[in-house]
């Protein structure tokens, strides 16, 4: 009694197994790799940013910058292309293919749609424009606002503070560079030298550009 009972057990063991295994090899049968690209229909231009999705299933990809894209799924499922500014497309991975490997050329057809009309006019006429001018309140507060923000004063000062942006920044490396490629590969002249610099040194002298003005330690403001 006690053997038949381990012969049974052993029996539905081996019975087990060997349909996972089966159900396990069937199963990896139906799964494929598909690799492919989305292009236009009429110019055959890649499209980038296409979004590829297993239906029903809440996965997929997107097809990169040349529209190349790979996707795993299951052999009868079914593919759906989308992009902005082509119409949608479907694909259904045929049940009889052989192997786990597909290569696919997707097709999108540009799709135009029409927004709205907006038209936009300026005011009526040259009188309307003057009596808005003349009459129209505009709020103190957001007046003075702008006033404060037009400040000469201010705008100095915020231009001797804020540092330079990255335009004003490369411009200024451009100028250098420019200024020492006039000497590339010799010594800068010296004003030292330059008879024409002293020439201006004695006129700024005689001139008074040197001399101290409104000297702290003098009550009677002498120059100097």
């Amino acid at each position: 009694m006690r053997s038949r009972f381990l012969s049974y057990c052993l029996i539905s063991a081996c019975t087990l197994v060997t349909g996972y295994k089966a159900t396990a090899q069937a199963s990896f049968e139906n799964v494929i790799q598909i690799d492919g690209v989305t292009m236009t229909a009429d110019s055959l231009r890649a499209v980038a940013d296409a979004t590829i999705l297993v239906k029903n299933k809440n996965r997929g990809v997107e097809s990169g910058y040349t529209g190349v894209f790979s996707i795993v799924c299951y052999k009868g499922d079914t593919l759906e292309f989308s992009c902005i500014g082509f119409r949608s497309k479907e694909f259904v991975v045929p049940k009889d293919i052989k192997g786990q490997y597909f290569s696919l050329i997707q097709l999108m057809v540009q799709d135009t749609f029409y927004l709205p009309e907006t038209i936009i006019r300026p005011l009526p006429s040259k009188e309307g424009f003057t009596y808005a001018f003349q009459h129209w309140r505009v709020p103190s507060d957001q007046y003075e606002l702008a006033r404060r923000n037009t400040d000469a004063y201010i705008m100095r000062a915020l231009a001797y503070t804020l540092p330079r942006d990255g335009h004003e920044s490369q411009s200024r490396v451009l100028q250098q560079q420019a200024k020492d490629a006039v000497y590339y590969g010799q010594q800068q002249p010296m004003n030292i030298l330059n008879p024409l610099a002293w020439g201006e040194f004695f006129e700024a002298w005689k001139r008074g550009d040197f001399r101290k003005q409104n000297n702290p330690y003098n009550n009677d403001n002498t120059n100097y």
